[in-house]
């Protein structure tokens, strides 16, 4: 959600009696406490995740149902997209102190940013918004990211893990699916040319889509994209 459709979900909590904080547009676990306490006394699946049914019983029948590519609901993707830019700081001993506390805020040691660090993006990202999700052992792994969740088919906001310098070797590199086009998925993702951004990495080097088990009842649809005139990935640092 945009930062204005959160404050207007937000609004309509603290309207029904149920406190999210201030009404500042920001998706953290007060509202996240908010939502999950108006969905046990509606009646709804308890998962403190806005989706289609809580938009309909919040905001009412006549609430415009988002976009196929609104990552609505999907607030791991939407923490994803908030952190966009973010990069290492060069050079040994000075490192970025957002990255370093993406590790900290989940009990992660993890102390220089130049140790890969995709899947503690990763892990940020859904720890941060769905604090029930148990999250892989050794979530800096890539590969890690094999056991995470339920499978499913590549979509808007799925984990997907890639194997890197070769299928069967140890290496690998995990992100988010933003698009696909026809030889490519467009991942959304950390440690990609040292930043976190959006770039294309080959479909034949997927090894799984993963989605979180607390938020099954979401869904999300694939993305057509144009590949416009960026390159194929092929070793993401």
């Amino acid at each position: 959600m945009s930062s204005k459709s959160i404050k207007r979900v937000q609004e309509a909590l603290k309207a029904k009696g149920y406190d999210p904080g201030e009404a500042d547009g920001i998706w953290g676990r007060q509202s996240i406490a908010a939502l999950r306490k108006f969905q046990a006394a509606t009646g709804l699946e308890v998962d403190g995740i806005f989706g289609p049914l809580s938009r309909a019983k919040l905001l009412g029948a006549d609430a415009p149902e988002p976009a196929a590519d609104d990552p609505e609901g999907l607030v791991w993707f939407e923490q994803a997209l908030s952190l966009v830019g973010t990069k290492e700081k060069p050079g040994p001993g000075n490192s970025n102190p957002v990255i370093l506390g993406f590790a900290k805020g989940l009990n992660i040691d993890y102390k220089d940013d130049d140790i890969p660090w995709c899947g503690l993006f990763v892990a940020h990202c859904i720890g941060a918004t769905l604090p029930e999700e148990p999250l892989p052992r050794g979530p800096l792994w890539a590969r890690g990211w094999l056991g995470f969740g339920k499978k499913t088919d590549p979509r808007l906001g799925a984990v997907l893990v890639f194997w890197r310098g070769s299928p069967k070797g140890d290496q690998g590199h995990v992100g988010f699916y933003h698009g696909e086009d026809d030889d490519a998925y467009h991942v959304l993702g950390g440690n990609q040319s040292n930043m976190v951004n959006k770039t294309r990495i080959a479909k034949n080097r997927l090894l799984e889509a993963r989605w979180p088990t607390t938020a099954a009842s979401l869904h999300s649809n694939t993305v057509q994209t144009a590949t416009g005139d960026v390159g194929l990935s092929h070793n993401e640092q």
